[in-house]
């Protein structure tokens, strides 16, 4: 098991708030070489902590008006595995998570309009076996960011095993 210390929670720092960052921008933040930035995103990566980068689209520059969260119940629970591979399919799916309280999942969407939305609720989520949803329709995003994820480690002591 590996371990973070204090210069990999500022390297993570930098890059979560910027992923274009150059490596030898941060190596100059951080006081060290741009091989040893490199050689540190090389450990995060291995270790899991960063799993890539990406570009972030906006869903409503290319068209995709409304956002809706959907608490999912299913008539049997035992095809949790086969929907989950059923919703991969659906392309307006981006986000579906095991959770507990009222829904056996709850998944994020995007669609072009609200009409679109109950088409795909009709004719792509209902075939899967539902017993019930419930949908929540997201009129904005207030907060959408990684960074305090990496202001918590923060509060570890250095080497401490994550």
């Amino acid at each position: 098991m590996s371990k973070i210390d204090k210069l990999d929670r500022q390297i993570l720092r930098l890059i979560a708030e910027d992923a274009r960052i150059p490596f030898l921008e941060v190596a100059r933040t951080c006081n060290v070489s741009g091989a040893a930035i490199h050689q540190r995103i090389q450990k995060l990566s291995a270790m899991g902590v960063l799993k890539g980068s990406q570009f972030v689209i906006d869903p409503e520059k290319i068209g995709y008006e409304t956002c809706a969260y959907i608490g999912l119940n299913l008539k049997d629970p035992g095809t949790f595995d086969e929907v989950v591979e059923k919703l991969k399919e659906i392309p307006e799916v981006v986000e579906c998570h095991y959770t507990t309280g009222n829904f056996d999942m709850f998944i994020k969407l995007y669609a072009v309009n609200n009409h679109h939305l109950l088409t795909i609720i009709h004719d792509k989520l209902q075939p899967l076996g539902l017993a019930s949803s419930q949908t929540l329709i997201s009129f904005h995003s207030a907060i959408n960011r990684q960074l305090p994820i990496v202001d918590m480690l923060s509060g570890k002591e250095d080497d401490e095993i994550i």
